[in-house]
């Protein structure tokens, strides 16, 4: 069965011990956030996520979304859950509370949204875009649109979806048909199909605000002539209740492998009304900026599958009896042992526990990093902070989400037979684990935006807001006592991802297929000399601790020395794969394939 207890022990050690959250609460509107209080959010938000949503996760993927006539209606449970999950004011605990919201730290929502990705990530999808569609508004809409709509985003009154695919374009987005019309009252008449559109239909709010991409009259080509539109499905009264039926129609929902209690629709806009957000042709800019959260959003999604599979994997492994230890009997009175004494079941846990605990290092600090950027007083850091973010965004998109995979189908290997079959709940992590690597842009595409946009870009800028603090880590604990076996393998890391870089970086110039070859490599390649560094500094506060009478510490020491053992040592195939021409890749012609 699928077990899950939030590893809050795990997750304060992160934000207290290693990231030193408590710094957020010295910001300005973040004195709050002390790591009492945070300890006791993420407490509360663990009991709602192991005792409503949980218990919500397999039944849901069984049932599914219905549609009939146009309407969505979600499994059962799901409104009574997400009327709870409002209520508790959880959908905005980032939020502005100029709108509505708590006003806490980004860091704080962050590890809550881990939660409720492993808990149920079916119904994590209608939120996450909420989210995503306040910080677009915030940041990019009028001060009109912000208090009509931000205030009922914020109470889960109303979601937010982001539609951008059509029939016949994904990524390409400069490929969009979707057409809006100028009126005499300075709204847009929005025209169009989209598809693949999470969300877009269902019924636990009671209006849906939909943010689209168009192209106005006489536009540039390709992507220089998007604009962006905010459509309601019911057009808001003059107090702001919902009023009639705006242009805007589901004409069906995908029958998808996973996250089935999610509905992913097919919108049509028919002179549809919307308020232009941002300027003119300025939409794929102003997309980015939810487009970037989602992304992280969906990062979260692996790790949250990448945890409620190791846990799940664990029990079974404690409990389920066959074969002898190696070594001889570890319970002889039993008929068999329980299938952890084997090495290889050991193998596949610790690979799973450790790609997990290394990633929530890394992606809660680069939460850390998103708060600082928006709050710390120095103009500098604040760039500083957000460079380092837009570099690890594809990183933590592409690699978490790898990993979430991995680590559901590991847990399937581990129940054997029961793990095939729907009783265990295996089958599922691994069907919802799939859609990660792909929605919000295709992991392949994640490391051509690392690849092609963020290796050069601001002259190398950003790369050096990961090796100065790693390469000065490296120097300042490399005669540290105990420290050898975990600094030792990671300047190793960092030697081969530096000088993969120069490498990459100067072939790229020469031919852009060399970049486009070796990014889905060097993208794995940075991730673990990332993780690496993680949990090179997670063995160290370890071991300044472990004399302590919490056999955390000693645990955390196991975990990493099989991470510097045996997963670590992949950054020499990369290298080697990442340094090889193009030419294996591209010397055969289609008709050969």
């Amino acid at each position: 069965m699928q077990t899950y207890k939030a590893p809050l022990r795990d997750m304060r050690f992160v934000l207290h011990e290693l990231i030193d959250a408590g710094q957020l609460a010295k910001l300005p509107g973040f004195e709050e956030a002390t790591p009492d209080m945070v300890d006791s959010v993420l407490e509360e938000g663990a009991k709602l996520c192991e005792e409503v949503l949980l218990p919500l996760n397999r039944s849901g993927d069984e049932h599914g979304c219905t549609y009939e006539n146009g309407v969505v209606r979600t499994p059962p449970g799901f409104k009574e859950a997400y009327k709870t999950f409002v209520e508790g004011g959880w959908l905005a605990v980032s939020a502005t509370p100029d709108h509505g919201g708590q006003g806490l730290p980004e860091l704080l929502s962050f590890v809550f949204d881990e939660m409720v990705c492993a808990t149920n990530l079916g119904f994590g999808v209608c939120p996450l875009l909420s989210k995503g569609a306040m910080a677009l508004l915030e940041t990019h809409g009028s001060e009109q649109l912000k208090k009509l709509y931000l205030p009922r985003l914020a109470d889960g009154r109303w979601s937010g979806t982001m539609c951008l695919t059509e029939p016949h374009c994904g990524t390409d987005l400069g490929l969009i048909k979707t057409k809006a019309l100028p009126t005499d009252r300075g709204t847009y008449r929005v025209s169009g199909t989209k598809i693949f559109i999470s969300a877009g239909e269902h019924d636990m709010s009671e209006n849906i605000v939909h943010l689209v991409l168009a192209k106005l009259p006489n536009a540039p080509s390709g992507t220089r002539g998007i604009s962006l539109f905010l459509v309601p499905k019911l057009m808001p009264k003059a107090d702001g209740a919902p009023g009639a039926r705006n242009g805007v129609t589901c004409s069906g929902i995908e029958k998808k492998m996973g996250i089935h209690a999610s509905a992913t629709c097919v919108l049509n806009f028919e002179d549809a009304e919307g308020w232009l957000v941002g300027e003119p042709h300025g939409g794929l800019r102003v997309m980015f900026t939810m487009m970037n959260a989602a992304r992280l959003g969906v990062g979260l999604q692996g790790l949250g599958i990448g945890e409620i599979a190791y846990q799940s994997a664990v029990a079974y492994a404690k409990e389920r009896r066959q074969g002898r230890a190696l070594a001889g009997a570890t319970e002889p009175a039993q008929p068999a042992d329980p299938i952890i004494v084997h090495p290889d079941v050991r193998r596949m846990l610790l690979t799973q526990r450790a790609l997990n605990e290394g990633a929530r290092a890394l992606g809660y600090l680069v939460a850390l990093n998103i708060d600082l950027a928006r709050r710390h007083p120095d103009a500098d850091k604040r760039l500083e902070c957000d460079e380092f973010v837009q570099l690890m965004t594809p990183i933590v998109k592409a690699f978490f989400t790898d990993c979430g995979s991995l680590a559901a189908n590991l847990a399937v290997q581990i129940h054997g037979g029961h793990g095939y079959i729907r009783e265990h709940g295996m089958e599922q992590l691994v069907r919802d684990s799939r859609i990660p690597q792909i929605y919000e842009g295709t992991n392949g595409i994640q490391a051509l935006d690392l690849v092609g946009r963020k290796l050069g870009q601001n002259y190398g800028r950003l790369l050096r807001r990961f090796f100065h603090p790693a390469e000065a880590f490296v120097a300042d604990n490399k005669d540290v006592a105990g420290m050898a076996e975990f600094i030792e393998p990671l300047a190793k890391g960092l030697e081969r991802l530096r000088n993969a870089t120069l490498s990459l970086a100067g072939r790229a110039m020469a031919d852009p297929e060399e970049a486009g070859a070796a990014a889905t490599d060097y993208l794995k390649l940075f991730a673990l000399v990332s993780v690496g560094y993680m949990w090179a500094r997670m063995a160290k506060v370890a071991l300044e601790k472990r004399g302590e009478a919490d056999a955390f510490y000693d645990t955390k020491l196991k975990t990493a020395r099989f991470y510097f053992s045996r997963l670590m040592p992949e950054t020499g195939s990369l290298f080697a794969t990442v340094m090889g021409s193009k030419k294996s890749l591209m010397e055969m012609t289609a008709d050969e394939f």
